[in-house]
């Protein structure tokens, strides 16, 4: 029986490839109907999968399944633990991640007719066995995001040492943009007469248009007038400002890593894009901004995704309770107090 070791072949401006006849046809299926990004994280969790398992797709079995699960779960390294739960091993929401690309190729192949049955267990029955009710099989625990107050986030933009990055985090903190959102940005997307951009690159490829407030398109201007390099080869509003790439639109890596110097040079624990997202959403719900509003800004699919900020808000919890406690004035008084 021959095995497969996964080797990932990615040529500019081809489909990536793994070897494997039936994976790299599912590549292609996945190339046709999803981003890019999501291409490529797809890719990289089918190769860690069968890096480990190192059978063909028609090969694996539930037991080989449980095993990559169980490799997962393993320490990578007993001196490094991470600060939210203290474990060593992957973080669960990876593995989740990871079984979800490895289900939907065997999805895909089971409609294709290819393999009989999906070696992913959807889950473990719980209660009777005749129960539908299912536990999953990698639990992740949901938290609260993080965010920036006040006086982090006016120390980050304090740190920040240009126009471009300053418009960036801009768009992030009061525009709520993801850091895709941001880099997709194109010169037509940015109408500056309207205080508004055209978000083309929206996940799941949904389209919006969103107020940002004019600070960002001060500094958006100060960064065109002074700082884009004149004649740069592409319609990308975001570009490096220094060789070998200069004038090249800027790449996720090159965001993150002027975001890692503010947020050191301003002395902060936190501030990833995400925060700033979660940042501007937050302080949206706490100024009164429906929910239906956010979802609209946010972009999001469904208003259970919006939900989250009534909970980081500060004063939604403590305004609905101060009310609650207001109709309840009086229960609990003992006959002593009422006199």
């Amino acid at each position: 029986m021959n095995g497969f070791t996964p080797h990932l072949v990615h040529d500019p401006g081809e489909i990536p490839r793994l070897g494997d006849p039936l994976v790299d046809e599912y590549l292609r299926f996945v190339a046709a109907r999803a981003r890019h990004n999501t291409l490529l994280a797809q890719t990289f969790d089918l190769k860690v999968f069968f890096t480990i398992v190192g059978k063909t797709p028609t090969q694996v079995s539930t037991s080989d399944v449980f095993a990559f699960i169980q490799a997962q779960r393993m320490p990578r390294n007993e001196n490094v633990v991470r600060l939210a739960d203290g474990e060593s091993g992957l973080a669960a929401s990876t593995i989740k991640r990871r079984l979800a690309s490895v289900s939907g190729l065997f999805s895909y192949l089971g409609e294709r007719g290819l393999v009989d049955n999906s070696p992913v267990p959807r889950g473990l029955t719980t209660r009777a066995v005749r129960s539908q009710m299912r536990d999953p099989l990698i639990r992740a625990p949901r938290r609260l995001p993080r965010i920036l107050d006040p006086a982090e986030a006016n120390a980050l933009l304090g740190a920040l040492r240009s126009e471009r990055d300053r418009a960036m985090v801009l768009l992030m903190l009061f525009g709520g943009l993801r850091r895709c959102e941001v880099l997709g940005l194109r010169m037509p997307d940015v109408r500056p007469g309207e205080r508004r951009v055209f978000v083309s690159a929206g996940k799941g490829g949904h389209e919006r248009i969103v107020p940002v407030t004019s600070a960002f398109f001060t500094a958006l201007g100060g960064y065109l007038d002074g700082e884009r390099p004149p004649g740069a080869a592409t319609d990308h509003v975001f570009v490096v400002l220094k060789r070998p790439r200069r004038g090249n639109p800027l790449t996720a890596a090159g965001l993150d890593e002027i975001l890692s110097g503010a947020r050191i040079r301003a002395g902060l624990p936190h501030a990833t894009c995400h925060e700033l997202r979660h940042t501007c959403f937050t302080r949206l719900r706490e100024s009164g901004m429906a929910l239906e509003a956010i979802q609209a800004q946010a972009g999001h699919a469904s208003i259970e995704s919006t939900r989250i900020y009534l909970h980081l808000a500060n004063d939604w919890l403590i305004g609905e309770y101060s009310k609650a406690m207001a109709i309840l004035d009086g229960i609990g008084d003992t006959e002593e107090d009422v006199k």
